[in-house]
């Protein structure tokens, strides 16, 4: 019988940053390219809870142009949007020409959480399962580039990072009940995983799976292999100069007792 799969040690610190500072500054000619050649760029990132995905989107979204790049992620649905095509309100966020939507969590919200947790009928489930290849083939077949990414977690770094949530004030708001709730249904959620993939892994708009035990490593992985999937180029950018300062037509500066400064807080330090 095989055994586990050995995780590969966490990468040091200092490589991680120069690799991501590096992949960041790729990251910003992919929107130069996507912006100059009105290219439409959707990227869905998934996974179980704690497998990194936000940490993710920020550090792809950390240099961007947020008016060109916007991370997309949803609340529940309203009382209105429950009684419209499932899709309907995802579609409002798609991208327009050059645009970038990096959907944290996605329409797969119903093969995942809403299944699991009985928050559809299983019909509406099934009728997902078979619509969603539709829409996405339609997606590309439009022009939209889409790519998904799985951030694949196991079950004891899971805990661990649930673990820490629970004990850290700055991040406990990351954590709710139905979090919590994941970790007593581990099967279930990995059973519905499984028949995403199955139904949802097509050849138009595949699934790629970032291995995430090691938020640095997963974080690189994924950002290399994007990047590597698009056929970018460099734009070259505006040629800029600093105009010279013109000279002084007069003009005083009000006096300070005259507005309300933020108190020097960092004074007391």
């Amino acid at each position: 019988m095989a055994g586990k799969k050995k995780s590969p040690a966490s990468l040091p610190r200092g490589m991680y940053e120069r690799e991501l500072l590096r992949l960041q500054t790729e990251l910003v000619r992919l929107q130069e390219w996507v912006r100059a050649e009105g290219t439409r760029l959707v990227v869905v990132f998934e996974g179980r809870d704690a497998a990194g995905k936000g940490g993710t989107v920020k550090r792809v979204a950390e240099h961007l142009n947020p008016r060109v790049a916007r991370i997309v992620a949803l609340p529940k649905p309203t009382e209105r949007e429950r009684t419209q095509w499932y899709f309907q309100r995802y579609i409002a966020h798609l991208p327009a020409a050059g645009e970038i939507a990096l959907f944290d969590r996605s329409w797969y919200n119903r093969a995942g959480v809403e299944h699991v947790m009985g928050f559809c009928s299983k019909e509406e489930y099934r009728l997902f399962l078979r619509q969603c290849p539709v829409f996405e083939r339609m997606l590309v077949e439009e022009g939209i580039l889409v790519r998904k990414y799985w951030f694949s977690v196991s079950d004891a770094v899971q805990q661990e990072r649930f673990r820490r949530r629970l004990e850290d004030p700055v991040r406990r708001w990351k954590l709710s009940p139905m979090d919590l709730e994941s970790l007593t249904r581990w099967e279930a959620y990995s059973r519905a995983k499984d028949d995403m993939l199955v139904h949802t892994d097509t050849a138009e708009a595949p699934w790629y799976v970032v291995e995430s035990d090691d938020k640095r490593r997963a974080r690189l992985n994924m950002i290399a292999h994007l990047l590597g999937s698009v056929p970018y180029h460099e734009v070259p950018p505006p040629v800029l100069e600093l105009p010279p300062r013109p000279p002084s037509t007069g003009y005083v500066r009000p006096p300070r007792d005259l507005q309300t400064y933020v108190p020097d807080h960092a004074a007391g330090l």
